[in-house]
C-alpha cells in the first residue's frame, strides 16, 4: 500500500541530507520542522502514515539512533499519540533516504523516500522520486491537519479501543474497535510487528514497528 491518497500533490520541496542533519541534531519534531520553514501551514494534529496504517497524535519525532537495534545506523519517528496508544518505527539510515513536503490547497505532508524503495516500486513509472511523490507514491510519512479536519481524525480514533486506523485502498478508512481486531484485519501480531515490520520487504528500510494500546 504505497499510494496514500488518490489526490496529486502540487507541491513539492526536497529537504538535502535528512539523514545527515538528524544525525547532528540528535532529534526534531515535526512542528519544529514546519515551523522552521518559510509556508504558512497550520497543525492541530497530524496522522502518522505507514503503507495504509493511520496514527493520530499531537506531533512526531524523528530520532537518530547511534547503532540501532539490529547494530547498524538508523533513525526512529515516535508520534505522540492520542490517549494510551504507542506508534514508532525504526529505520535503516543507510538506504539513502530523502525527506519531502508534499503541498495542496487543503492538506499538506511529510514524507520520507529511500532511494531503494523508489529503485524497487516506483523507477520504471516515474523518471525521479519528486515525480513519485507528486503523483502520492510513498509508504511512510506524516499528513498535517488542523480546524475541522484534526478534529474528524481525533474524534474517529476516540471512539475506539484500536491503537491505529487504516485506509482501504479506495481510499475509505477502516475503523477497527480493537487492538486484537485491528491485527486481525492487518494479519499480524503486536509482536510480528515489532520484529519484522509488519513483515515489510528489505528494500522498504522499516526495521520495526510498534502500533498498540495499552
Amino acid at each position: 500500500m504505497s499510494q496514500p491518497d488518490d489526490r496529486p500533490w502540487k507541491h513539492v520541496s526536497r529537504f538535502p541530507t535528512f539523514v545527515g542533519h538528524l544525525e547532528d541534531e540528535g532529534a526534531f519534531s515535526v512542528r519544529s520542522i514546519v515551523d522552521q520553514l518559510e509556508v504558512d501551514i497550520d497543525v492541530d494534529g497530524i496522522v502518522y502514515h505507514d503503507r495504509g496504517i493511520r496514527a493520530p497524535g499531537y506531533d512526531a519525532t524523528f530520532v537518530h539512533e547511534p547503532s540501532g537495534a539490529r547494530g547498524r545506523p538508523a533513525f526512529s519517528v515516535e508520534v505522540d499519540t492520542i490517549g494510551p496508544r504507542n506508534t514508532w518505527a525504526v529505520f535503516d539510515a543507510q538506504l539513502g533516504w530523502d525527506l519531502y513536503l508534499l503541498q495542496t490547497d487543503d492538506v499538506a505532508a511529510l514524507a520520507w523516500v529511500s532511494d531503494e524503495e523508489y529503485k524497487t516500486e516506483e523507477a520504471t513509472m516515474f523518471e525521479s522520486k519528486h515525480d513519485a511523490l507528486a503523483a502520492g507514491r510513498f509508504s511512510f510519512g506524516v499528513f498535517l491537519y488542523s480546524g475541522s479536519d484534526w478534529e474528524e481524525r481525533l474524534e474517529r480514533i476516540q471512539r475506539t479501543d484500536a491503537p491505529a486506523y487504516l485506509k482501504r485502498d479506495d481510499g475509505t478508512p477502516m475503523i477497527p474497535q480493537s487492538q486484537s481486531e485491528f491485527y486481525d484485519y492487518v494479519g499480524s501480531t503486536p509482536t510480528e510487528f515489532r520484529t519484522t515490520a509488519g513483515g515489510a520487504p528489505e528494500y522498504l528500510g522499516v526495521l520495526e514497528l510498534e502500533v498498540t494500546i495499552d
